[in-house]
């Protein structure tokens, strides 16, 4: 059964974000910039895959990601909600809305190496069901998707990928190792690295090694 599936892409205010690669990404500047790269190179990705009809950019403040709607993305308040699970829990009910037998997914912002053909893979896989793709460590979550008209339920966060086993979601049981790699410690990002970083992330990176 084909799957047209609309993906929220959460993504807190750019001045908070990676704060863990303050070593390796440099000054809160360039930090910043290398979290909104990361999450134009996700959404490029989302958007060239064919299984995937929006992508909405859920942000605490849509005004500083116009980069991400050049792209083609929908960037839309998150609804001021606290924690990653409350404002896709809000954008949820917002696509559901308006498409009520629609998949809904949530797809991690900080994944640089994403290629659209892991993703459509994963989507695949799913067969309609809900359920997650664990990151390559295998305890966190990367991508979560409803049932066609099912709910989202969210659980991100430490130990993401047993609260989604918990809560019903089924594990897509592939390699997918772009779609696993998402990017919180130095050590992530030099792995993406060796699977080969998109346009803007590596334009970042670029700009950070000649600020060194």
């Amino acid at each position: 059964m084909a799957v047209a599936v609309n993906l929220v892409v959460p993504l807190k205010r750019l001045t908070a974000a990676k704060s863990r690669l303050a070593e390796r990404a440099g000054s809160g500047e360039l930090r910043s910039a290398l979290a909104l790269a990361m999450a134009m190179d996700t959404v490029a990705a989302a958007l060239a895959t064919p299984a995937v009809r929006r992508v909405l950019v859920a942000a605490a403040d849509p005004t500083e990601l116009g980069a991400l709607r050049e792209l083609g993305a929908e960037v839309v308040f998150d609804g001021g909600e606290s924690g990653l699970n409350a404002g896709l829990r809000h954008v949820a009910r917002q696509v559901r809305a308006e498409d009520p037998d629609c998949v809904v997914g949530a797809l991690q912002a900080d994944l640089p190496a994403l290629r659209p053909d892991d993703l459509a893979a994963a989507i695949a896989a799913s067969g309609a069901r809900r359920a997650f793709c664990a990151d390559r460590a295998g305890t966190g979550t990367t991508l979560l998707l409803s049932a066609p008209a099912g709910e989202l339920d969210p659980h991100f966060g430490p130990g993401s990928a047993r609260a989604h086993t918990e809560s019903g979601a089924a594990p897509v049981e592939l390699t997918v190792p772009t779609l696993r790699a998402d990017v919180d410690t130095p050590d992530d990002l030099a792995h993406v690295q060796l699977l080969g970083v998109g346009e803007h992330t590596r334009a970042a990176l670029q700009t950070r090694a000649r600020a060194c």
